[in-house]
């Protein structure tokens, strides 16, 4: 991740401003999926051919830095929106354990981890690496995002907003500063219980399949 950053901040020196969110859902069992979203501004054809020999924005390139061998990119999409000249790159992925994607070129700085806590409970949390800015950038002109939804009940967090279970991290560059922890205690939902009815009701479909054997056996 550091190393994106770093590329996009050389991206922001010609464009002038830079978003980076990242979408989370994180299960109890430590599997997910995640949504990576960055664009920049594109004033000229210049700056795109900086991007593009850099390749922030080429999928092949975006590809090399998420893979690992315990998740799954299922998308990759670059794409230019001419209505205000910016360019845009998604990326959708799943992981086996969060922990995983400490794996991956891109998050190698980004120490995810999810450990147990207290009985019952898990804690969570991602290290934001520190970026220099460097090149003249303003630093309140690179804006990241980090949103995790969480299968359980939340305890205790340091997220800057919250929907419910969907905790929201918000910061310019300038907020990390040396570097910023994601922290999160949360209780897991338990897995439902097959309710009663269920065995009723095989139970009953059972004895009229006996039944019904034992009166073909008879005729």
């Amino acid at each position: 991740m550091k190393k994106i950053f770093l590329t996009l901040l050389i991206a922001t020196a010609f464009s002038g401003c830079l978003n980076y969110i990242q979408d989370v859902q994180l299960y109890a069992d430590g599997s997910g999926s995640m949504r990576l979203i960055f664009w920049t501004k594109m004033p000229d054809n210049e700056s795109a051919k900086i991007l593009d020999k850099i390749g922030i924005f080429n999928p092949d390139s975006i590809r090399n830095e998420f893979s690992s061998p315990y998740s799954v990119i299922k998308n990759i999409k670059v794409y230019t929106d001419t209505t205000d000249s910016t360019t845009h790159a998604v990326v959708d992925l799943s992981f086996n354990h969060i922990d995983s994607l400490n794996q991956t070129k891109a998050f190698a700085l980004s120490d995810f981890s999810l450990k147990d806590g207290a009985e019952g409970q898990k804690i969570f949390s991602q290290f934001i690496p520190p970026i220099a800015t460097g090149f003249g950038i303003n630093g309140n002109a690179f804006h990241i995002t980090y949103k995790y939804t969480f299968g359980g009940d939340i305890i205790t967090d340091n997220a800057t907003s919250k929907d419910g279970r969907t905790l929201i991290w918000d910061y310019s560059l300038a907020q990390v500063g040396s570097g910023k922890t994601i922290s999160v205690t949360f209780r897991p939902f338990k897995l439902k219980e097959t309710p009663p009815w269920i065995y009723a009701l095989s139970g009953l479909v059972l004895l009229i399949v006996i039944i019904f054997l034992f009166k073909k056996k008879k005729d």
